[in-house]
């Protein structure tokens, strides 16, 4: 078996309306500006996304991107950022938690508030998971989702994902309040 180091993945990824590309250096002021516009919408998941819970700055959003960088080199984590046709960021997206043996990935994402409603989302995570399992060999491809969070549920739903189940009180906010998690997955 080849070693995980030596796969060829894609920096970029392409769909009908989006282009998806691995964070670099430069990067983060851009992602500083969508993550701030979106802030009040990702604060509603404190269990699911804990990094939003602090205050966002440009040297935060600038770091994020360089470890993106150097943790898709290492293949242990594979973010991309989302562009629109007019260059625009729209979205972050990536594959975590990675077990190369199987293979199997966890997808997580977020979408700017801007650009919300308009299917941005399901075109690329769809792809995401269609890449994961057509190029580089996926048997499952998974997504951990706040119970309460009817928009990505939908979202997996739509893309294929089943839910596989509810884990009762599996995540805590850090106010304390104890949440839900849906598992969706999507298998071979």
């Amino acid at each position: 078996m080849m070693s995980f180091i030596l796969r060829d993945i894609h920096t970029e990824l392409t769909t009908p309306r989006l282009r998806l590309r691995v964070p670099r250096a430069g990067d983060g002021a851009m992602v500083h500006a969508a993550v701030v516009e979106t802030l009040d919408l990702l604060r509603q998941w404190p269990a699911s996304l804990p990094w939003a819970q602090a205050e966002p700055s440009v040297a935060v959003s600038e770091s994020w991107c360089r470890l993106s960088a150097a943790w898709f080199m290492q293949r242990t984590t594979l973010n991309y950022l989302v562009f629109d046709t007019a260059g625009e960021l729209v979205a972050s997206i990536g594959l975590h938690d990675i077990d190369w043996a199987v293979p199997s990935f966890e997808i997580g994402y977020w979408g700017r508030k801007g650009y919300q409603g308009q299917g941005l989302m399901r075109e690329a995570v769809g792809a995401l998971v269609r890449y994961a399992f057509e190029q580089l060999g996926a048997r499952r491809v998974c997504a951990w989702v706040d119970e309460a969070n009817v928009a990505s549920r939908r979202l997996c739903e739509a893309i294929g994902m089943q839910l596989e189940g509810i884990l009762r009180h599996e995540r805590i906010t850090p106010d304390g309040q104890l949440r839900n998690s849906c598992v969706y997955a999507a298998v071979v």
